[in-house]
């Protein structure tokens, strides 16, 4: 290999006084240095990914399991809910929910065709806006997977109680939480194969329980035609709105196989999207219909949360009442430990970016796994089951704000990635009038919901303006640092000795900090004025005063020989950014990101490109990470 320096003019500057004007040391990062690669090893072995191990990929039906274990069990509960809102409307205001997420399915079929990355909502608005965003949004995950855990846990010891009266359900609730958290720690975490085996009892449980259901009801309809006869004191209006509003709570999870679509193999993703939307759009409103025929709506509208259990025992007796129970149990049971797993990863990759503490990256030695993340999470579902009592009203109300608004965001992401990132590659459209509508009936459902409960606010507001704390403090740190450090030096100004103890671990922290270098790939048609937005980029989102311009060459002559002027150029416009060069021999592609990540030591979502056009001969994906930022 050869190695060349060039400090030019710039090596003796912050020595010469010329970052005098900057402030402290560190906001001067000394000036760009400039070297070549001719000769970069081969890379051997596997490629690496993003905080991943190479996994088998999953299936249709495998991947359908994972994801629709969770969407598929709020029929559990939604008819119920819904109810009391729109009266006999329901099984016509679930239908109504059934038709939007219709349209999201292009939604989200868009976006993972053309990002095919894991994260969701984070990663569509970090690869379409700026971190500071992308974090809010994935702040709004976290409380929605905090939502379903302490829901579904709940749900689940309701049903539990129908097998053992004697089981107190709030203690039983929480020792659930805790027995995931455990299995989470020592390390077993969902099965594929697991969870295939409970969506198919799931699946068989509500098909038998709604042929039983209907045969009922054909048999004898007089008591769906005396509750559909019912006035309803609020009137239509009033039942569609608010019933479609609480009904929105239906097709929670539906994101989540977004979060996982890097483990599904090609062209798994839309089917999961498909079969989920089948599931929902079927047993949802025919549930609701049946309950309606088999039960007096006055006791539907109190919210019983054995609901399906009461159904099976009027349906076909006493053992259907326990079929449906332990089926309730085991699915419900399947989408807390969901919540855990997925809570795992989208903490990870946000410690991974500097959005979170970087201690919750720490794995005990035994098992190696995130105990601090997994115990935090069980922290913070048992606190807000004490603050709701247990009340699956107010659950079920920061459950859907926390949802719809990140379903809100992601529809929001689609059109981002339509207007900024419009050269990407993708294999499904979704039309912007269609993207407009989903947007706008999940607005209808968040202001509902909103309109509904109050209450419901407060809690949701309180959980989420702490998770925005922890990540407003990552992202200031290095402000609060130096706040601290002006403070204490005003405050020991007689006591030097003690001040600079202070000041050496703080300085050392800040170094530490904006020591990890950035790389943005560049090739020969980026002219200064892309190299200044991508130093921007960096600055604004990227806690780091080192930035690395790469440029892939195949001959020396193919060097850009403007590349110099401009870098320097940029070097000297911007003194709180060390801007280097680096030209490196080869072909660019996932074999040079992975050389370049173990040579330099730069993990990959430190690495960023600008979109790439239709002509690009690699997808997204197979670069490991690599950020799009212009």
């Amino acid at each position: 290999m050869e190695d060349r320096e060039q400090t030019g003019a710039s090596g003796a500057g912050a020595a010469n006084g010329e970052a005098g004007d900057v402030g402290e040391p560190w906001d001067f990062a000394g000036r760009g240095r400039a070297a070549r690669i001719t000769n970069l090893p081969p890379v051997t072995g596997p490629l690496s990914r993003l905080d991943q191990s190479v996994k088998h990929k999953l299936g249709t039906w495998q991947a359908t399991a994972i994801c629709g274990n969770d969407i598929t069990s709020s029929c559990l509960y939604v008819s119920a809910l819904c109810a009391a809102q729109a009266g006999v409307l329901a099984p016509l205001v679930l239908l109504i929910v059934a038709g939007v997420l219709y349209l999201f399915r292009k939604v989200y079929a868009e976006v993972g065709s053309a990002l095919p990355l894991n994260g969701g909502t984070y990663t569509v608005l970090l690869n379409t806006t700026n971190k500071r965003t992308a974090a809010a949004a994935a702040c709004l995950t976290l409380l929605s997977y905090v939502a379903t855990a302490v829901i579904s846990a709940n749900e689940a010891m309701h049903y539990a109680h129908n097998l053992l009266p004697a089981l107190d359900v709030g203690s039983a609730t929480v020792a659930l939480l805790g027995l995931f958290a455990f299995l989470g720690i020592v390390g077993i975490s969902e099965s594929a194969a697991v969870a295939l085996g409970i969506f198919v009892l799931h699946m068989a449980t509500l098909a038998i329980l709604s042929l039983s259901g209907l045969w009922v009801v054909l048999n004898d309809p007089s008591l769906l035609i005396a509750n559909w006869h019912l006035p309803n004191g609020d009137g239509v209006f009033h039942a569609l709105v608010f019933g479609f509003a609480a009904a929105m709570l239906g097709i929670s999870g539906f994101e989540s196989s977004a979060n996982f679509i890097e483990e599904q193999k090609k062209g798994v993703f839309p089917k999961t999207l498909r079969n989920m939307w089948i599931a929902v759009a079927v047993f949802n409103p025919l549930i609701s219909l049946l309950s309606l025929g088999l039960m007096p709506l006055a006791e539907i509208q109190q919210v019983p949360p054995d609901l399906l259990a009461r159904m099976g025992e009027l349906s076909l007796g006493h053992w259907l009442h326990i079929w449906v129970s332990l089926d309730a149990v085991a699915v419900l049971s399947g989408a807390v430990l969901t919540s855990y797993v997925g809570v795992t990863g989208l903490v990870r990759r946000m410690s991974l970016d500097r959005c979170l503490p970087q201690c919750l990256l720490r794995e005990n030695p035994w098992r190696k796994t995130n105990h601090w993340i997994i115990l935090g999470f069980f922290l913070l579902c048992v606190s807000i089951l004490g603050v709701t009592g247990g009340r699956i009203e107010i659950l079920a109300g920061v459950y859907t704000l926390a949802f719809l608004c990140v379903m809100a965001l992601f529809a929001i992401g689609n059109i981002l990635l339509k207007s900024r990132r419009s050269r990407l590659p993708r294999a499904t459209r979704a039309s912007l009038p269609t993207v407009i509508a989903a947007l706008a009936a999940v607005l209808v459902g968040i202001v509902g919901n909103v309109a509904l409960d109050p209450a419901n606010v407060r809690v949701f507001l309180i959980y989420y303006g702490v998770a925005l704390l922890v990540v407003a403090l990552m992202f200031t740190r290095i402000r609060l640092m130096k706040g601290l450090l002006f403070i204490s030096k005003a405050a020991v100004e007689r006591l030097r000795a003690a001040n600079d103890a202070l000041r050496e671990p703080i300085v050392r922290s800040i170094d530490e900090i904006n020591r990890r270098s950035v790389i943005y790939f560049a090739d020969e048609r980026d002219d200064i004025s892309i190299l200044n937005r991508a130093a921007l980029y960096v600055l604004e989102n990227e806690q780091s005063n080192r930035m690395m311009i790469v440029h892939v060459y195949d001959h020396e002559d193919n060097i850009p020989g403007h590349f110099a002027s401009n870098l320097e150029t940029i070097d000297r416009l911007y003194p709180q950014l060390r801007v280097d060069f680096l030209a490196v021999r080869g072909e660019f592609g996932p074999q040079i990101i992975e050389a370049l990540s173990r040579k330099l030591k730069v993990p990959k979502n430190y690495m960023f490109i600008g979109t790439p056009g239709d002509h690009f001969p690699h997808r997204v994906e197979e670069l490991g990470g690599v950020r799009l930022i212009l």
